[in-house]
């Protein structure tokens, strides 16, 4: 695994801030299911261990559905949904890259997850977040 550096990352509004300890060469999954699609989220999946939230805890609030295993967080204020809990990991954090501030990103890969079918594709997941 290469060297891991802190990134910063908020919601648009900067009431809910984290920091994470990641590689500066990320692989991101970009899914196709109805609450990525609809929102853009690109998913870049973190253990819980490497997540440290610095502001904002009263400022969240939670939404499930289907399931309810996946735990997604959005901000009271701007309604922004910076991170949450995925099903398919759910000792992990799923970052938004879009929410990330890129300073110490050198390089990223956008790869294509169908999560229209997610139930035949989790497992691919569950073996890329181990890498």
């Amino acid at each position: 695994m290469s060297e891991l550096a802190t990134h910063k990352g908020k919601c648009h509004c900067g009431a809910v801030s984290w920091e994470i300890q990641a590689p500066r060469t990320m692989r991101l999954d970009e899914c196709n299911c109805s609450i990525c699609n609809l929102h853009g989220f690109q998913h870049l999946i973190v253990p819980k261990s490497r997540f440290t939230l610095l502001s904002g805890k009263d400022n969240i609030t939670t939404y499930t559905f289907n399931s309810h295993i996946a735990q997604h967080y959005f901000c009271k204020t701007c309604g922004i949904e910076s991170f949450y809990i995925p099903r398919s990991n759910p000792d992990g954090y799923s970052i938004n890259f879009r929410c990330l501030d890129r300073t110490n990103v050198d390089e990223f890969e956008i790869v294509p997850f169908d999560g229209v079918n997610w139930e035949q594709n989790a497992g691919k997941l569950a073996e890329l977040s181990k890498e």
